[in-house]
């Protein structure tokens, strides 16, 4: 069996594939270990934190942070962890992180849709969300990442083309075809 991580980027419809790590509404973070094909528990979020969104990786891609690129998606209720969800991308966050050791990395974060979704169903651009939409999901990984002692920074926010770009140079990244 391959690991979730070695999935292709796109599925044949040019959607992609995302495996949901941490559930929407979820305190306790979890990330996948391709080392022993399981998800890890990691840290537990303040109470009264909790993610927005389903939170997950795109398989077949790397980002600066050495991880596979991380995506929120934009589903009715929460999915489980580990499930393979078909995405359409909306945008991206793109941001740098200041890790406690004081190396900055680009750390963006992708914002897509299911596919399958019905309240979100006729997205297909983050200019689309709700007012203050973007401003939250900012202000969540601010401060997710300052509760560990990292700076996230915004530097700005893009539509699905420049999203899909760093997607395929995340899969590029990996060795792997962009396509399945």
């Amino acid at each position: 069996m391959k690991p979730l991580t070695a999935l292709p980027a796109f599925d044949a419809e040019d959607d992609l594939n995302v495996v949901i790590e941490t559930p929407k509404g979820s305190r306790n973070k979890y990330s996948y270990d391709p080392e022993v094909g399981a998800f890890r528990f990691k840290s537990v979020l303040p109470e009264g934190s909790s993610f927005p969104y389903d939170f997950g990786f795109i398989p077949s891609t790397l980002g600066q942070d050495g991880d596979p690129l991380d995506i929120l998606v934009l589903l009715d209720a929460p999915i489980v962890m580990g499930c393979l969800v078909t995405v359409r991308l909306l945008g991206v966050i793109e941001a740098e992180q200041r890790e406690t050791d004081g190396k900055t990395e680009r750390n963006d974060r992708l914002l897509g849709v299911a596919v399958h979704a019905r309240t979100h169903a006729h997205v297909r651009h983050v200019d689309e969300l709700r007012p203050g939409f973007l401003d939250e999901i900012e202000a969540f990984f601010t401060h997710y990442n300052a509760l560990s002692g990292r700076r996230f920074t915004p530097l700005r926010r893009s539509g699905p083309d420049r999203a899909r770009t760093l997607v395929q140079d995340g899969a590029r990244g990996t060795g792997r075809p962009v396509r399945p």
